[in-house]
């Protein structure tokens, strides 16, 4: 039998650990997977593109447990009554390849979002940082507020959206617990006096929602929502003026910021900041900046962390989701056992 949680299970167990308890809980699994980042297998996500969104699978394996999240990106669905993201995921044994742990990942995937920026910010970030800009006031909003705070102590918010209902929503859903948010008119309004600044936008176009002109030195810049091919956030020239710090290289030069520089754009993968093989920031006033895709190490842990959080509890039910006949070599014997009895 495998262990699942759903959707219903999922919120139940955020509402009673929180969010910031769990992302504190899930910096530290990241933490620890991204320090054994070369004992992983690593591939790009596999893709599937349409005039609608994307489809896509995201495999990886420590050759002891296997993951894979189905993840979809429709960023026209809200106006539809959809979600613009939807997900799940998969946990499985490698050795006998039975999967052991199902779960819902739309919420997840936004915990783990916002878990990873968090990380790498606490790394990167000048630790005198009290404030974040925030561009974009969308469905990640609030994690992300919530995992900064959490791990760097951030409670101090300037936000812009081009959609005032969405700034609105995130008051709404932040002011009660302490935030400080300032609604700013435009962009520059919102990063003047920033120490980190988060953009996350949901349309699939090479915008340039943050200019250089917006950055100023020190800054440590969170870009998630470049997150495909054709979909980016920021003006070239801040790539230029910054020192990028990615995932997997092979997946952020198609799908993030850098897919608008060279092929031999200098990048530096965050992993090995962890391991002391590279230097995070290297003086106050450089700018760094996490170009940030999301990655399958990075829904690994979320995975393993919510299965382990959970285990023994009544968020956890069981699915029959393996044929399993008593002999192994006989799996017609599972259509012609009597049925059972109502």
């Amino acid at each position: 039998m495998t262990q699942f949680v759903d959707v219903g299970s999922m919120a139940q167990w955020i509402q009673r650990r929180g969010v910031e308890n769990i992302m504190t809980g899930m910096v530290d699994y990241l933490e620890q997977d991204f320090a054994r980042w070369e004992q992983f297998d690593k591939t790009p996500r596999v893709a599937s593109h349409t005039p609608f969104g994307v489809i896509e699978l995201m495999p990886t394996s420590d050759h002891e447990t296997y993951s894979f999240k189905y993840v979809n990106g429709h960023p026209f669905n809200p106006a539809r009554g959809f979600q613009t993201v939807t997900a799940f995921g998969v946990l499985a044994d490698v050795d006998n390849g039975y999967p052991t742990f199902l779960a819902e990942m739309t919420l997840l995937t936004a915990l783990r979002t916002a878990a990873t920026s968090a990380l790498t910010a606490k790394h990167l970030a000048r630790a005198d940082s009290t404030t974040m800009a925030m561009i974009g006031a969308g469905s990640q909003a609030e994690f992300q507020a919530l995992a900064f705070r959490a791990v760097l102590g951030i409670e101090e918010l300037r936000v812009f959206d081009v959609d005032p209902k969405a700034v609105e929503k995130l008051r709404r859903n932040l002011e009660p617990l302490g935030f400080r948010i300032q609604q700013a008119t435009d962009t520059a309004e919102a990063v003047a006096g920033a120490d980190i600044i988060t953009t996350c936008t949901a349309d699939k176009a090479q915008n340039k929602v943050l200019g250089t002109e917006h950055v100023s030195p020190g800054v440590h810049l969170n870009a998630v929502g470049g997150d495909c091919p054709g979909k980016t956030e920021l003006e070239a020239e801040i790539l230029n003026r910054s020192r990028v710090f990615v995932e997997f290289p092979e997946q952020t030069r198609i799908e993030g910021e850098i897919q608008q520089m060279a092929p031999d754009f200098p990048v530096v993968e965050f992993w090995k900041v962890l391991t002391g093989q590279e230097q995070g920031r290297q003086s106050p006033e450089q700018i760094t900046l996490f170009d940030s895709v999301g990655f399958a190490i990075a829904d690994f842990s979320a995975l393993r962390y919510l299965r382990d959080d959970t285990v023994g509890s009544d968020l956890q039910s069981f699915i029959d989701l393996i044929a399993d006949p008593e002999d192994p070599k006989d799996l017609f014997s599972l259509v012609t056992a009597p049925a059972p009895v109502a």
